[in-house]
């Protein structure tokens, strides 16, 4: 820390991880009783407007004067903030969110815990550091994250609860930005167990889409871990402990969009994938949710049973999922985020399925790697030696694959009594 500086303190998730034993990816510092000209004399450089927030000449860690914030309007953006040289350590660590993030470390190592973070930290509780939490909608989200990054172990007090449904109910949260929500929802879904996010924020209403799956019955033959919610989160949790990237995790979570409005419109689930078209789209709309996460989401609902039944499928209608559905020899990355999202579809089913092997997967793969060895070149030579042209090429190129498919399911067919049982999962 720098010496020129009296009272420097490192503050929040720096000193939680340290306690935690945990790395910590950046290094936050409060400042007491000094004032944004000091800090520029001494080669600091501000950054922002909302607040004095300065970076360090050399380190580049952020060094941030002493604050406090009253609220004076509505949303993220409604606050009053004091950031003069009277404001206080402790008034400063009362402004965060949780307990475990409201502490500070002096330059000798001491730590300063007003809020009794430490005791929280140890009893894996995430508790409010003070009623100030309900002023502000996206901490209802980032505990809900933080709860996803440490896991089951780990719980909200009652509390705490308490003052997140007071969020909702004061209409706080409909004014939370779409892009902080999904800000938040992004880094959810990247942590080590992104259903609890989701659990956390059940009943408040934000994700009207992932509320509506409770109670929807499936099933049970296929389905034995209940309704449909459960099963999203078991597929969701899948997607997650076996460290599929975040957009894979995206289509497990909104794989089945489409199954609460079937059951309520139509008493049943047949068409849910189509269905879930629509409502995806319209999710992704509202939250502003990035069209590589969009695209792979809607392809997974259109097509993941397609992939289920792949084994029973004929040569035009396989040619159908991987090529003119997935476009998978443009697409092989996003094709296999598609396939590893199938298999935690059919593994998230509780505990007799988790396990179970899905060679649907690498079945697909093979597929696509007979169509990639075909040598287009030549046929569309052929094509034009033979007189054809335009959309004619086309058609000849389309004929020469659906003639691969069938060669390889032909051979594949030869050699079944080599292969396991593929029932539909």
């Amino acid at each position: 820390m720098n010496n020129k500086l009296n009272k420097v303190y490192l503050v929040g998730g720096a000193v939680r991880d340290s306690l935690l034993g945990r790395q910590s990816k950046d290094k936050d510092y409060v400042v007491v009783g000094e004032t944004p000209a000091t800090l520029i004399a001494l080669g600091y450089q501000p950054v922002g407007s909302d607040f004095p927030v300065f970076l360090h000449p050399k380190t580049k860690d952020e060094y941030a004067l002493a604050r406090t914030e009253r609220k004076s309007g509505k949303g993220y953006c409604g606050f009053t903030v004091d950031a003069s040289t009277s404001v206080t350590l402790e008034e400063d660590l009362a402004r965060r969110d949780l307990t475990i993030n409201s502490m500070a470390m002096d330059a000798k190592g001491n730590i300063i815990d007003p809020f009794n973070g430490q005791a929280d930290l140890k009893n894996k509780i995430l508790r409010h550091t003070t009623d100030a939490f309900a002023e502000d909608p996206v901490r209802a989200l980032r505990i809900a994250r933080f709860l996803a990054r440490f896991g089951e172990q780990w719980s909200i007090h009652p509390d705490t609860q308490a003052l997140m449904k007071q969020l909702k109910e004061s209409g706080e949260l409909a004014h939370l930005v779409p892009e902080r929500v999904w800000n938040e929802t992004e880094k959810a879904l990247s942590e080590k167990h992104p259903q609890l996010f989701f659990q956390a924020l059940n009943g408040l209403a934000l994700f009207p889409e992932i509320e509506s799956m409770q109670g929807i019955p499936q099933p049970e033959k296929h389905h034995p871990e209940g309704d449909v919610y459960i099963h999203t989160m078991l597929v969701l949790k899948r997607a997650a402990d076996l460290g599929f990237d975040v957009e894979t995790r995206f289509a497990a979570l909104t794989h089945d969009f489409g199954k609460a409005y079937c059951h309520q419109q139509y008493g049943n689930l047949r068409g849910h994938e189509q269905i879930g078209i629509k409502i995806i789209n319209e999710f992704c709309e509202r939250l502003k949710v990035p069209n590589k996460f969009k695209a792979l989401a809607v392809l997974t609902s259109d097509n993941h049973t397609r992939c289920h039944t792949l084994f029973e499928l004929t040569p035009k209608k396989v040619h159908k999922l991987i090529v003119e559905k997935m476009n998978a020899i443009v697409h092989p990355h996003r094709f296999l985020q598609f396939l590893q999202a199938c298999l935690c579809d059919a593994q998230g089913r509780g505990e007799t399925f988790v396990n179970k092997d899905y060679p649907q997967l690498q079945f697909a793969q093979s597929l696509l790697n007979a169509l990639n060895q075909l040598d287009k070149k030549a046929i569309v030579q052929r094509a034009i030696s033979q007189g054809k042209s335009g959309p004619h090429i086309g058609t000849a190129m389309r004929e020469a694959e659906i003639n691969c498919l069938r060669d390889y399911l032909t051979e594949f067919k030869n050699n079944e009594n080599k292969e396991p049982n593929h029932e539909n999962n």
